[in-house]
This record gives structure tokens, sequence and C-alpha cells, in this order.
């Protein structure tokens, strides 16, 4: 089973070709360009690189949210689109999911952070359960200090990774001290490549989504919707 994962929910944006049991191309593209400029060139790129055409995978997954509402739109356009061209399946998997996969296999907490800007983070908290990574504060937007007051009764350490780190680490680190952990910078970005295998995962237990009504997750309103809701009231 092969799929085309594509990642566009942040500033990085990555598109992996993903079998069961290999990468087979990724590509990680952060030299400040949009997503709109970058991703079709670079799929078939890669596409090309891997020998593989459209009608050769088995599906398209997308990183379905929460992240940046104009990155989230294009790659889930883009997804769509390749999807009903090519007659596949489509699959949408949690950014916040991906993230933490990437360092799976850290013994304690693991807590994902995205810069959701108004002094939030898109968040949530997992543990290393075996197989799988097991949910212990589902997905939300927090103040950095509501976080900590939701980790502060959890004894572990906490490892945080993602974009928001850079903005609020330090402060993470001051208020939980050395139970604060903080990944490198490389496990930092969501990886197209770990989104590609959640993906295969998710389309063997049929959970695939409906090409029509399939939108980002985006947890909250964006700052243009709240302003016009605001307005509207």
């Amino acid at each position: 089973m092969r799929v085309l994962a594509i990642e566009s929910a942040t500033n990085v944006a990555g598109v992996a070709v993903v079998a069961e049991d290999a990468v087979i191309a990724e590509a990680i593209l952060n030299n400040g360009k949009t997503h709109s400029q970058r991703l079709m060139p670079v799929l078939a790129r890669l596409l090309e690189e891997a020998e593989l055409a459209l009608e050769d995978l088995d599906g398209i997954v997308v990183s379905g949210g929460p992240g940046s509402f104009t990155g989230l739109r294009i790659g889930m356009a883009t997804a769509k689109g390749l999807a009903f061209a090519g007659h596949k399946p489509l699959i949408t998997v949690s950014t916040l999911d991906s993230l933490a996969y990437n360092v799976k296999g850290y013994p304690y907490l693991i807590c994902p952070v995205l810069n959701a800007r108004r002094n939030e983070v898109y968040t949530a908290v997992y543990r290393d359960a075996g197989e799988d990574l097991e949910m212990v504060m589902p997905y939300a937007a927090l103040a950095p200090a509501e976080l900590v007051a939701r980790l502060l009764p959890l004894p572990e350490p906490v490892m945080f990774l993602g974009d928001g780190v850079p903005v609020f680490g330090a402060f993470f680190q001051e208020q939980l001290g050395s139970r604060a952990q903080v990944a490198t910078v490389f496990a930092s970005m969501p990886r197209a490549a770990v989104l590609g295998w959640l993906g295969i995962k998710k389309l063997r237990n049929g959970q695939v989504a409906d090409l029509v009504t399939a939108k980002p997750f985006y947890i909250r309103t964006s700052e243009a919707e709240a302003k016009w809701q605001q307005k509207n009231r």
C-alpha cells in the first residue's frame, strides 16, 4: 500500500510518498515561499523521482489541522483535487497527532504546541501506549498559562515540540521547571512521512474522509472571522 501525504499546517511544507514499511520519497520545504507556490511543483517532482503516477497510489493523505488557516485550506484543496482526479480515497490526519508521533517512544507525556496566535497554542497531550499513542488531554486552543494549569496535576515530565516552542518554551520551562523538556528543532517540524504512515493505518481501518464534505479541523474561528462575528452581533 502506497500513499501520497501532504503536510501544510505550518510554515514548513512537506510532501511524501509512503509505503507501509518504507518512506519512498520525502521533501521538506522551509524557504519562505507560500504553500500555493510550492505544493504542486514539489508533488509532481516527487512522484517523478519515485517513478510513480497518481494511479499507482492507494490514497491521498492530508494534514487535517489545527494549524495555519491558509495553509490547511491549500493543503486540503490540493489533496481533494488529487483524490477526485485519481478516484482515490482521501484520508485526513490530525496535525497534532502526527507531530506527537515524531517523538513516539518518549517514556513520559508528549505535548505538541502549535502557535495559534492571539497568545494561544493548539495543543493536546499524549502518552506512549505501546503500538499507539494514548491521548491524555484532548485537542484545545489554550493560553500557555491554562495549558500549564492542566499539566501541573500530572506528575510526569513533559516533552514539548512544535512551532509554539520558540515562542512559549521559556515560559513552560519557567513554570514547570525540570519537568519541561524540549524536543529538537527537527522533531518539532510536522513530517509528511509520519502523516503518511498514520494515514495508511487509517486507510487500512476504512477511516476515509468524504470528498465532498471534508474540511480542515480549525478548533477555533480565524481572527478575521472572530472580528466579523464581533462586528455583526
